[in-house]
This record gives C-alpha cells, structure tokens and sequence, in this order.
C-alpha cells in the first residue's frame, strides 16, 4: 500500500476530532440537532483550517444512512461505517459535487453546473454542491449562481469555501450563512503534533514542534506537511537541530542570548553573540525583527504576566527575563530597535546595522541607573510609588557599614618622589566598621547599588608608596552632615601612540595600602535609624551646600535624578522647600518626578511640602550636575598631570616621540554622573 501523507491520513471525519475551530463546530452541532439546516454556508479563513474538511463533515451528516436513523435521520455524530459516509470518506460519492471554481471560472461551466441541480440526488439523502475557491468565479458566473444559490431545491445545499471573501459580491454574501475559521495558535498545533506522532511512535523534542508551529502560520495542514518533510530530513525523528536547519530559520535561543547580554549591559557579550549568528549566515534583519519582537513580549510580561503568549514555548523563560529589565530600558530598546530598522537600508552591511543598534540600545541607556537585580511582577503604574528595582523598600532598610576616606592619608600621598615600578599592585578593598565611627557622627544610608569604592587607610598606617596621582574623591557616598575628605585613587594609563614603534599600555604605580589598626572591642549596636540628610541644625534649613553634599544619598535614579541633578536649593522655611531648575531641563519636569523627590527628601530626613521652578540660575551657585562635571574635570587633569610625570612615560616619549592621548585616560574610580 503506498504511503499516505499525514495531513490526508489524519484529517479529521466527525465534528469531535476538528481540532480548534470550536465556534463554527457548535453553530453546526447545535443546528444539526434541531432540524435548523440553511441552504447555503460559506466557510472562509486561511489555507489550511479546515474549510474543506468541515464542508465534508456536513455532508457526512446530512447524508449519513446508519440503521435505524430512516430517511430524516441528519446526525451531528455521522458513523463513518456505512456506504455513504465511506464513499464521502473515499471520494467517490456522487451527490457530493465538488467544484474548483479556480478552474471551472466561465459562465457556461456554472450554467451546465446548475442544469442538474433539479435532479434527485440518486445515493443519498441530499445533493451537496461544494464550491472550492468560490471567489474566483467570473461576475457572469456569480449573476448565474444568484438565483439557484437564495431558492434552491429543497434536496440541494451549497457549501462554499474561500480564502478571500472581500472578492464575494455582497449579493451573494448575503445569501449564505458565513463562517470564519480561526488561525491555528501555535500552542494548539504543538499539542496536535505531539498526538500525532506519539501514535506514529516517531521520536521527537518538543522544541522541534515549537519551530514547526510557529513556521506553519496558523495553517494545521502546512504544519501536518512540514513534519513529514521534517521526518524525512530527520530520517525518522523529529529534532530541534535538524527542523532549524531545513527550515533555515533563526534559533530562538540565540535572540534570548542577545536579550541576556543586554539585561547584563554586556556590550563585549552582544558582539560575541552576533559573532556568533554570523556563522549561520542569517537575515540580520530578521534577528532585529526577533529581537524587537521578544522586546515587546518582554513589555507585555512586565505589566500584564497573564497575557503574554506562548508562542515559541519560551513563556516561563520571558517571565523571568521580564524581571532583569527596568520598564524605562525595554520601552528604550524597543524604540531604538524599530528606527534602527529603518536605518538598515543606509548602513554598510546588514550585520553592521544590528551590531550598532543593540550597541546603541546599550549606549543611550541612562547612565547611573543601577541594573534590577530582578524587578517584581506586574509592574504597576501607581504615579507616587516609584518602582524600586530590588523589589524592596529601601527606606526601611538599616544602614550599612560605610568607607570612610582619610583627609591625611590623602594628603601623605602627594609627597615624595615617583620611584620607577614596572607593574602596579591593586588595592584591597578596606572598610572601617561601624563601632569605629566618631559617636556624633551618625551611619549613612547606604547608596543605590554601584561598583564598590576603593578606601583608603586611616592616617596612622605607613603612607602609601609616593608617586601615585591623588585624586579628588566625589562626596555623593558620604552623609550630608559629614565633611567630605578626598580619596586616593588608581588611574588607567592608555598606551601610547607613537609614530612607527607599537608601544604597549603603561599603568602608573598604584598606591598599596597597609591593614588598618583594629579597633578597640564595642557590643553590637543596633543600627541607627538618623536621617542621612539631615538639615542644618542652627537655622532648621536645608541648605544648597548640604543639598550638593548629600545627592546620591537620596537614592534617586533615571529621569528623576537627572531632573534633581539640575536643581539648586532657593528657599527652605521649615515647611516647604522651593528648587530652582535649569531652564534647559524645564521639559522633564512631570509630577511623578516631583513627587519622587519629594519622597526620597522626606527618607532622607527633610520632610517638607516641594515645590520645583524653573528659570535663570545664580550664576555663583552650582548644581549638582555642574559639581560633579567640575570634579571630574580635576580628576581627569590630575590623572593626567600624573601621567606626564611618571618616567616610564617621558622616556617613551623621548625614544620613540611619543604622545600621550589625554583624552583616552579615565580614572579608574571615577563616580557615576548624576
């Protein structure tokens, strides 16, 4: 016996083995049973869902002669074992008149149709017409059809099939009973293969028929063809890697890897991803396309978890991929995702067009925004409640043990001269504890999650070597009602352009600290609830100064720091606090910002009603943005001030005519901007 393709053997022959579809089987079902027949059904929808299959289930069902059922006995449930529905099952029934009207489309086929349409049916109880394709008949073979189509006989039922009913002449819509067939979700095609070939007894991944259903469309019978080629390709099973290859699309698990790298801000790691992409030799566009599709899957499991969809069997994995991203960063990569999109027509080569979009994405996400450990799910949109990252309240958090900097450690470091080392010794990283803090001095809050900052060691300990540049430290770590000291700091040393001779990096001496002395034996102190911005004590105001000192304390982050970055203190009268904005920024203010500020103030200790102005700013008078620019300025000059001295380099400069190119040295601790 020859072998029969899956999707014929396997077609469905009752009402009960249609799979989806289940609003067109109830409608048929329901008046099946009553006796409320029309004379005329259209069935549209997609290739593939069915169309056919329903309009021979229905002549199943009007023609179906088992024993005992007599000349009225229409069924909903047709036995398949009598004459009838084995000829209708075989093809070979003759009152089933099955019509291409792709091929048949002239006016004089449909007249010789209609000519025996007055004819008794001469096997079964009904002559049915199956009109496939029927948007293809002429406009002179759809005036003919009019007619019979709204009275025929009453022994004659039209079923009509189409894949495009805006083609129909609305006279003839009108005079059917229309039906539209549903796309296939992938979901209901995996679970159909996976029946399917567990009673075929082939092997199989599931991930497989998760490829298979999403390259189907919606069409059941495309997806029944696409396994038995997938059968024969896997000779016999039916794997992930080998559907991937014959169907020659992108694995999905590479676009979870590039959103990985991203939740990670791991530039190095999206280029290594694509890197590897590129072997496969696949659309980039197309993986652009995935990846700003996941994108918006992504979106959807932050607000609404229920609604997203399974459609690559990847549900669970979203879920908690959804938690990696803050809402701001997806609603970012999304927008930059489509436009680079557009741009791909512009760049040099496809794959140069997605390397510099995901890099893009990377490169305009706000910088000093911590990345969410994992963000709690379902984001909501409460304006007064920022989202916190850590899916916690950070207020009611103790405070943490702080470095503290050593005004004379920094200063011994200056002194002396720069003795000559060929490789530099990283710091340990020190802490003082907390019960070696000054009694008046109270703990701080600790700050929003950042790289952890190198101490420097109390000023009785051996100064560190000499020749080490000192740095001036940023005071954002430190409380408001501490005076901020400066810290030592290691520098990367770029390397060095020369004209001919390839000279490798050269790193300046680093500083080692000694341990610091411990301290005498305290009890445990339960942990201090003082505010860490905490206003002047004399006049109870808070002042512009103590505003610069205690910024990153307050926490803040995104759109909302960078607005408070702007702000300096104009009035404070105890009750209501009024900040002057840059004009410049007066576009971000929003309410919801404002409002956030105000929270992180009354955390901090300030509790007062806030009031934020925009307009001309004092011109003696800094922001926060302005003194942290003003900082680096003077890090980054003595970073390079240091170079310039350091021997290693003037000796490389003298043999080989060198430069140093001071726009390529950074800092090694150099503090996020607000």
């Amino acid at each position: 016996m020859s072998y029969q393709v899956l999707a014929r053997k396997w077609r469905p022959r009752t009402f009960h083995e249609l799979v989806g579809q289940e609003h067109v089987q109830r409608a048929l079902v329901n008046a099946l049973d009553q006796g409320r027949l029309h004379h005329a059904y259209l069935f549209t929808g997609t290739r593939g869902v069915g169309k056919t299959t329903l309009a021979r289930i229905l002549a199943k069902c009007l023609n179906c002669t088992a024993a005992g059922r007599g000349d009225e006995g229409v069924t909903s449930t047709p036995c398949g074992q009598c004459p009838s529905c084995q000829a209708i099952d075989q093809g070979r029934f003759v009152d089933l008149i099955e019509v291409d009207a792709a091929s048949r489309t002239k006016v004089e086929d449909t007249r010789e149709l209609l000519d025996n349409v007055q004819y008794a049916p001469t096997q079964g109880r009904y002559k049915v017409y199956l009109i496939d394709e029927v948007h293809m008949l002429s406009t002179s073979s759809f005036n003919a059809l009019l007619k019979t189509l709204e009275e025929p006989p009453p022994h004659v039922k039209f079923l009509l099939a189409t894949t495009d009913p805006q083609k129909l002449p609305p006279t003839v819509l009108s005079r059917c009973l229309q039906f539209t067939l549903k796309h296939m979700p992938p979901e209901r095609i995996v679970g159909h293969l996976s029946t399917v070939l567990a009673a075929e007894a082939v092997p199989f991944e599931e991930s497989a028929l998760w490829l298979l259903g999403k390259a189907a469309e919606g069409s059941m019978r495309d997806a029944m063809s696409l396994t038995d080629q997938a059968i024969a390709f896997g000779q016999g099973e039916v794997r992930h890697a080998d559907v991937a290859a014959m169907l020659g699309t992108l694995d999905h698990r590479h676009v979870l890897a590039l959103l990985e790298a991203l939740a990670e801000v791991d530039a190095a790691r999206v280029l290594t991803e694509v890197a590897a992409l590129a072997e496969q030799g696949p659309d980039f566009a197309g993986v652009l396309d995935d990846v700003t599709g996941v994108l918006h899957r992504l979106a959807v499991a932050q607000m609404v978890p229920e609604a997203l969809d399974n459609g690559h069997g990847d549900r669970d994995s979203l879920l908690a991929l959804a938690g990696r991203f803050t809402a701001e960063d997806i609603q970012l990569y999304y927008q930059i995702g489509i436009q680079g999109r557009g741009d791909m027509a512009h760049a040099p080569d496809l794959r140069t067009a997605l390397e510099m979009t995901l890099l893009r994405m990377l490169a305009f996400r706000p910088q000093g925004v911590p990345k969410p450990a994992q963000t709690p799910l379902p984001l909501r949109g409460d304006p007064g409640t920022p989202p916190t990252s850590q899916g916690e309240d950070s207020a009611s958090a103790p405070p943490a043990p702080q470095a503290v900097p050593d005004p004379a450690a920094a200063a011994s470091a200056s002194a002396g001269p720069a003795p000559e080392a060929t490789a530099p010794a990283p710091a340990p990283e020190a802490t003082v504890p907390a019960q070696a803090r000054p009694k008046s001095e109270p703990p701080a809050e600790p700050p929003p999650p950042r790289e952890p900052a190198e101490a420097t060691p109390p000023a009785d300990s051996p100064s560190p070597a000499a020749g080490a540049p000192v740095v001036e430290s940023p005071v954002a770590e430190t409380p408001l009602v501490q005076a901020p000291a400066d810290a030592t700091s290691a520098v990367e040393t770029p390397a060095v352009e020369t004209p001919a001779v390839e000279t490798p990096a050269v790193e300046a001496p680093v500083a080692e600290p000694s341990t610091p002395e411990s301290p005498p034996e305290r009890p445990a102190a339960t942990p201090s609830r003082e505010p860490v911005l905490a206003p002047e004590q004399e006049a109870g105001e808070l002042t512009h100064d103590a505003w610069l000192h205690g910024f990153d304390a307050l926490g803040l982050s995104g759109l909302t720091r960078n607005l408070a970055a702007h702000c300096v203190v104009e009035a404070d009268d105890g009750s209501e606090l009024t900040l002057r904005l840059d004009p410049s920024q007066a576009a971000m203010q929003a309410e919801v910002h404002v409002e956030r500020i105000r929270e992180a103030l009354a955390a901090a200790g300030v509790e007062r009603r806030l009031t934020i102005a925009d307009g001309p700013l004092p011109e003696d008078v800094e922001t926060p943005r302005q003194r942290a620019d003003r900082l680096a300025a003077e890090r980054h000059a003595r970073a390079v001030e240091a170079l310039q001295a350091d021997p290693q380099i003037q000796k490389l400069q003298q043999t080989f005519g060198a430069r140093l190119i001071e726009a390529s040295v950074k800092p090694a601790d150099a503090p996020a901007r607000p």
